[in-house]
């Protein structure tokens, strides 16, 4: 651990963390003024590989408005007198170019930019051994595409950079976007080089789960052949590639599973062995004392103010809601979860509570529900208040069930096992399989309806529900979503961007 610490904080001494808020494609990497000394040893590029995993974690929060604030989770009125202040353009939909809800490419262009110096160093290094130099590519390149593949699912058409930039003249910047279709080749392309250079090492670098590994390089394959099977044309081939990937991870890692409990999944900042338990594939770390949740922007988001909380009631309990116990750090409510969302989950089912919360109002020996907010991640008590240092998980097994069942769906095959064992976790001692398993409920009768609900209770509140919704088709995101026209399933680009790249062209219908 002291080790690690070392090289987080070397990594950082060279990449300089950029505002979200700066111009898109600021491309100029600190390798301008570290080069001479720098790139030397193994443990520069330790420490280089090291701070792009931590820096990773800044954009938690645009991760999570990316892949689910547009979707039908969130969009209540903040129940307890805060207000949303802007939030609700992302689940209201009403994101325009003075509106953008997210500018410059969410600042992912700085990640692509450090990731493209990192693969440009190592490909060229000669003091390392073939087995870092190898493992270093396969995480490099693994990035990569991860990064890319978020910019093509949200603004589609994207500008292609490999190199690093090391000269970069803000005043004379002009580069066109890529259409899709060159950009998922690109990803696909990147996705490949990573297995390649991964060959056959499963392993997780010190044992974890928070660095890039083949597995989550084989979940991100899962992920993008899902999605150009269904999205671009790619049909049952693609679909056959995704199911590949998935059974490869079952077959060379066993120890991968679900967790008996639904809520110890998460649990991961009050209990740290479940940081690298055996559900979770690739995880963005946070700790306590060391860093909150999306840099402390989750709690100021998703929880309530402790000092509004306790007017509530908890229905379960019978008794108002604990000011001394939840009392979240910086907890301000902007985009409180929907009481539809709440409703859908059966009471018999453990990932309601273990989701969200209902607060109530009592009156007369009845209770009203009020309002809802998520606590899939529960923090720690520290010193007075509840601090949010839980792991952010990118990728765990029960998703790889759900993406299989998915690929056997298109091909197919039966997809029961997969979604049996999910939801037989989901439902504990309550499950039989005549009452909850698949095909027995009637939302089963259409698979892609079925595969859509049991993803949306499995994965509220981790940043999937949108690019869910996208992926199955765009009439499921009119179905589900406030999204009226179909130019709305891609994002504004913001003016600050487009005027400062002559070649950027804004989102058609924006």
């Amino acid at each position: 651990m002291k080790k690690n610490l070392i090289y987080i904080i070397a990594g950082l001494s060279l990449i300089l963390f950029e505002s979200c808020e700066k111009l898109s494609l600021d491309l100029s990497p600190e390798s301008v003024v570290t080069d001479a000394n720098y790139w030397k040893t193994p443990d520069h590029f330790e420490a280089f590989i090291t701070g792009i995993h931590s820096r990773l974690r800044t954009y938690e929060m645009n991760f999570m408005i990316m892949g689910e604030l547009r979707s039908d989770v969130f969009g209540d009125a903040p129940f307890s007198g805060e207000a949303t202040q802007g939030w609700e353009r992302f689940w209201f939909n009403t994101l325009n170019s003075e509106n953008p809800g997210l500018s410059n490419y969410a600042g992912i262009y700085n990640n692509i930019n450090q990731i493209n110096l990192l693969l440009a160093k190592t490909i060229s290094a000669t003091g390392l051994s073939a087995p870092n130099r190898n493992y270093y590519l396969g995480q490099a390149y693994g990035l990569r595409a991860f990064n890319y593949f978020h910019l093509l699912r949200t603004w589609g058409k994207t500008v292609i950079i490999t190199e690093p930039s090391i000269k970069f003249d803000l005043n004379n910047l002009a580069r066109a976007a890529s259409p899709e279709q060159e950009v998922m080749q690109l990803i696909k392309n990147d996705i490949d080089s990573s297995l390649k250079y991964f060959a056959n090492n499963y392993s997780f670098k010190y044992n974890d789960k928070a660095f890039w590994s083949k597995a989550a390089t084989l979940m991100l394959k899962a992920e993008v052949y899902l999605w150009s099977s269904r999205q671009m044309g790619g049909g049952t081939a693609d679909a056959l590639l995704a199911k590949n990937a998935l059974t490869d991870i079952q077959t060379n890692l066993p120890s991968l599973g679900l967790m008996s409990s639904f809520k110890d999944i998460f649990n991961s900042s009050s209990v740290p062995a479940n940081k690298n338990n055996k559900e979770v594939i690739f995880v963005l770390r946070n700790s306590l004392l060391e860093y909150l949740m999306g840099g402390g922007t989750y709690a100021s988001t998703f929880l309530p103010q402790a000092s509004m909380i306790g007017n509530y009631y908890d229905s379960i309990s019978g008794t108002k809601i604990s000011n001394a116990v939840e009392n979240y750090y910086g907890g301000i409510l902007r985009a409180p979860v929907k009481k539809t969302t709440f409703w859908k989950f059966r009471d018999q089912d453990t990932r309601k509570l273990a989701t969200i919360k209902g607060a109530y109002n009592f009156s007369g020996g009845v209770y009203t529900l009020a309002g809802c907010y998520l606590v899939k991640y529960p923090g720690v008590f520290d010193a007075g208040s509840r601090k949010i240092a839980d792991d952010y998980i990118v990728y765990r097994y029960a998703d790889l069930l759900l993406m299989l069942a998915e690929a056997k769906s298109i091909l197919g095959e039966n997809p029961a096992n997969e979604i049996n064992m999910v939801r037989q976790r989901a439902y504990g001692t309550n499950y039989t399989l005549e009452t909850y398993g698949f095909p027995n409920q009637p939302i089963d009768s259409d698979i892609n309806e079925s595969l859509l609900q049991e993803r949306f209770f499995e994965f509220a509140g981790e940043g999937k529900r949108w690019y869910d919704l996208r992926r199955f088709g765009k009439s499921y995101v009119f179905k589900y979503t406030t999204v009226t026209s179909e130019y709305q399933l891609l994002w504004p680009v913001d003016k600050q961007t487009l005027t400062n790249n002559r070649l950027l062209e804004q989102t058609p219908g924006y």
